[in-house]
């Protein structure tokens, strides 16, 4: 199975299974945070052929990475079948420059509908695309370490869909810093570095 995996003509629908699964697992270990899908919806009752193609395939109906695992698990998954398809009728495998391309597009139809199929049974976590920038004035939580000034730590917030955003947060004040659990608000944004105010009211004692 190993050798059939490792062989030449395999080797592209192998490094897909395997990236699959090195996404799928980073996602659940909550390092990479969300990434907003095309927002594909009817605008005015007129889409493009474009805008079409991508509802088709899925892409907008989850986010992108999601997108991404579903579409890699389908294309190594159909590739390797094909292969091994081939090489039962004709005794040898097909040509990777025909067998990957075909493999992409009929690959395409399950992942679609699958990815409907996920955000039907999981309306949460479809997404809508947003401006990062809209993220300015919202408030966002620690999650790991401690953010100082121009040393960020990871933080959750949430967009006004509704929707989590994994980002980058350090103190927007010489001398500040955020632990972990503690909420700021989100005043600036320098490249994918977003700029926290703090309440100062993490460190009060809390009466129960």
């Amino acid at each position: 199975m190993l050798d059939q995996l490792l062989a030449p003509e395999n080797a592209v629908f192998s490094a897909a299974l395997l990236l699959m699964l090195l996404i799928g697992a980073v996602q659940a270990l909550g390092v990479v945070g969300d990434v907003d899908g095309a927002d594909v919806g009817d605008h005015d009752g007129d889409i493009g052929a474009a805008e079409a193609l991508l509802a088709w395939a899925g892409i907008g109906r989850v986010p992108f990475l999601m997108w991404l695992v579903v579409f890699l698990a389908f294309f190594g998954g159909i590739g390797l079948g094909l292969q091994q398809l081939l090489t039962a009728l004709t005794g040898g495998p097909g040509s990777n420059l025909l067998a990957v391309p075909v493999t992409a597009v009929a690959a395409l139809p399950p992942t679609g509908t699958a990815a409907r199929v996920i955000a039907r049974v999981f309306p949460g976590i479809e997404t809508t695309a947003i401006d990062r920038d809209e993220l300015i004035g919202t408030r966002a939580t620690i999650t790991v370490g401690t953010a100082s000034p121009g040393s960020p730590a990871p933080a959750k917030c949430i967009d006004r869909h509704g929707q989590p955003h994994q980002i980058m947060v350090e103190p927007d004040s010489p001398g500040q810093s955020f632990q972990t659990g503690e909420t700021v608000l989100l005043v600036g944004r320098e490249g994918e570095t977003f700029k926290g105010f703090s309440n100062g009211d993490f460190y009060l004692p809390r009466l129960d």
